[in-house]
């Protein structure tokens, strides 16, 4: 909350003597623990926190650096770890922010040119990603990133390992950094499959009430007045807490967790329907932090309950659980964790003989001999606990849980869809080498390429200063936001021709209202009689689609071999054009075409009869080689329909929808679900 009042925090150094104490900030529990999480282990996997603006994420980030031991490194390495042999030194933990405009040659590295120069050799000049090894990696407004950069910035710490292979360079060096990145999901989304490289995803809105806002707002006027006093305040609770993560490292090595309580953290994820296996991994290292941070050895039931909710609930595909479990419902026992566990009154009375036996050979086997002594200690911390995460009695989600699946979802229905590469147009991403005439030339990676050479050149080249060969020529790869075209084939044949043509019309309309945020396009092209005509070219024009909809006549035959023709041309002239990612067909038709295309296109009838359907699929099937997608709505009823709409779909690689009641919104909604996948 911090953040909106107190102004860009990205403007303060980030010293422990020059941010906001992260003990200071009001709220944001979860958040807290979960990036103290972090650093107790930075190879966990990293944070990613979604709120809007004015939450505190950057103060929140900066805070957890101010608490970071200082590191010993050695001199002139990329903040590598002392060996007791070579020259030493200690320095504050980095905190390195990668900018949205980062290039690739700065992230992971280049060429130093000056180097090059002087020494005539190909000498490396380190990236962000070295400058972060064993510090914080902070990425501000990381769904803004380029995609690109950020794949290759997810892969090397992934790894732990930046491998250099470019401009003659073949370098490898460690990068294992703390990575904590924030974004609003008001501007953009993230994808999946990116959120999952981060062990833990959570969000900084929250609900305060008016005495918290009223904290907060004196918080911030005292730390703007005089931040040094207000420093000094809160510098016991701080030094406590960095002396708690420092102890919490030395025991992280330490923790022991059980095979019973690994096998329950998969269970928790198989039940949840969560895809891979990022999830158990990641939870384990957030219970065995946990643990650490807490001052134990051996993780308890408290960290595993903690690291479902954590990792688990959110990747989780199934419904989320809303409700406390009830306090009569025991954990099962540790051996069996899928076994439900006997109630505490029945405990003591009817506990068998067998069952008594394996306690014995237990990891807890003091503590459940004390509970047959004594029923009343059976609600002490199991070593595996109840199975809660998805049923209706269970314990509840974290607020910031919830709040993070809500903001994304928001954010999934807004943002552009892709990204195109461009040489004359757009954002300068990387340097490629050329491939033929024109395009832009990459004046610093031809510099980069050509200073190795500079002093075998200049004995050939005798008085010139810089000599640039064509070998060494590197042009400008651009990179540039791209929408996506829906074109609509509509049937406009038989009796159900109007119903279709006011659904499409009106699905038309839907999309065009979202077309300039998205720079999507949107086409018709009805077929009937003989032919398919392109009734509405590709356009974002929500007026010109109007005049151009508001007449159409219906009836006749089925040409559907020249309608999926008709909307394939238009779709690959669309996709060379360059100024779309994605083309998608929707055909609204019950896929019975009754027209040859030999008959649409003019051409002398055949002597043998052409088998219609062969025919179709030979044309829904070069919709692969075009990379095109077909969606194929089916709009009648299951037990009329011909099912040759499912083989088209089938051919082309597309999908295929049954819709018999299929309106404007039904329509519209499929198709940017589409586009979106």
């Amino acid at each position: 909350m911090l953040e909106g009042i107190l102004g860009p925090m990205s403007a303060l150094p980030s010293t422990a003597n020059q941010v906001f104490p992260l003990a200071a900030v009001t709220g944001h529990p979860t958040l807290k623990l979960a990036l103290l999480l972090a650093a107790v282990d930075p190879g966990l996997g990293g944070v990613v926190i979604a709120g809007g603006r004015g939450t505190g994420k950057s103060v929140l980030a900066r805070g957890l650096h101010a608490l970071l031991p200082a590191i010993e490194i050695i001199d002139g390495s990329f903040n590598a770890e002392p060996d007791g042999e070579q020259p030493s030194r200690v320095i504050p933990a980095p905190f390195v922010q990668v900018p949205l405009g980062v290039t690739e040659d700065r992230l992971v590295g280049s060429v130093d040119v000056t180097r090059s120069l002087a020494e005539g050799k190909t000498v490396f000049q380190p990236g962000l990603l070295a400058e972060a090894h064993r510090g914080v990696l902070y990425i501000d407004e990381i769904n803004l990133l380029d995609l690109n950069a950020l794949n290759l910035l997810l892969a090397a710490v992934g790894s732990g390992l930046n491998q250099v292979e470019r401009e003659g360079l073949s370098v490898a060096h460690p990068c294992k950094p703390l990575l904590i990145a924030t974004f609003n999901p008001e501007e953009g989304a993230m994808a999946d499959h990116l959120l999952d490289r981060f062990a833990i995803a959570l969000c900084s809105d929250q609900t305060v009430s008016t005495a918290e806002r009223v904290l907060i707002t004196e918080t911030a006027i005292d730390y703007a007045e005089n931040s040094t006093t207000f420093r000094r305040q809160w510098q016991e609770e701080s030094d406590a807490i960095a002396t708690q993560l420092l102890l919490a490292r030395q025991w992280l090595p330490d923790v022991v967790i059980s095979n019973a309580q690994i096998t329950y953290l998969v269970q928790e994820a198989l039940i949840g329907g969560v895809v891979g296996h990022r999830a158990e991994l990641y939870a384990l290292r957030v219970a065995k932090a946990n643990a650490a941070l807490d001052g134990r050895n051996v993780v308890d039931a408290e960290d595993l309950q903690l690291a479902v909710r954590l990792v688990i609930a959110p990747r989780a595909k199934l419904s989320a659980p809303s409700q406390e479990a009830p306090p009569d419902q025991q954990p099962p026992q540790e051996s069996s964790p899928q076994e439900p566990a006997p109630s505490s009154e029945n405990q003591a009375e009817n506990q068998p003989d067998n069952q008594a036996e394996s306690q014995e050979e237990n990891e807890n086997k003091d503590s459940e001999n004390n509970q047959e002594e004594n029923p009343e200690s059976a609600d002490s911390p199991p070593a595996v606990p109840e199975e809660f995460m998805l049923d209706a009695e269970s314990i509840a989600l974290d607020p910031e849980l919830l709040s993070f699946q809500a903001a994304k979802s928001k954010a999934a229905r807004s943002g552009s869809r892709g990204l195109v590469l461009s040489n004359n147009r757009g954002r300068y991403v990387r340097p490629v080498i050329p491939r033929g005439p024109g395009g832009r030339i990459a004046v610093d990676a031809t510099l980069r390429a050509a200073a190795p050479y500079q002093k075998s050149r200049r004995e050939r080249f005798p008085g010139r200063k810089l000599i640039v060969e064509e070998v060494d020529i590197r042009a400008k790869q651009l990179q540039r936001k791209a929408g996506a075209l829906v074109i609509f084939l509509v049937d406009a044949s038989g009796s159900m021709a109007l119903n279709r043509m006011q659904s499409a019309k009106g699905a038309v309309l839907r999309l065009l209202t979202e077309a300039y945020e998205n720079r999507d396009e949107v086409a018709l092209i009805p077929f009937r009689g003989e032919q398919a005509e392109v009734l509405l070219p590709p356009t974002r024009s929500i007026t010109a689609a109007k005049r151009r909809l508001e007449t159409m006549a219906c009836g006749g035959g089925s040409p559907l071999a020249h309608g999926l023709a008709q909307a394939a041309k238009v779709g690959a002239n669309a996709l060379q054009s360059g100024d779309l990612s994605q083309v998608v067909v929707v055909a609204i038709t019950d896929g019975r075409g009754n027209v040859p295309l030999g008959r649409s296109l003019g051409l002398p009838e055949p002597e043998v009869t052409v088998d219609l359907k062969q025919e179709l699929k030979e044309v829904a099937g070069r919709y692969r080689l075009l990379g095109l997608k077909l969606l194929v709505i089916d709009t009648e009823r299951k037990f009329i329909g011909s099912g040759m709409g499912k083989e088209l779909a089938e051919a082309a690689g597309g999908r295929y929808v049954q819709l018999p009641k299929a309106s404007d919104q039904a329509i519209a909604a499929i198709a940017l679900e589409a586009l979106n996948r």
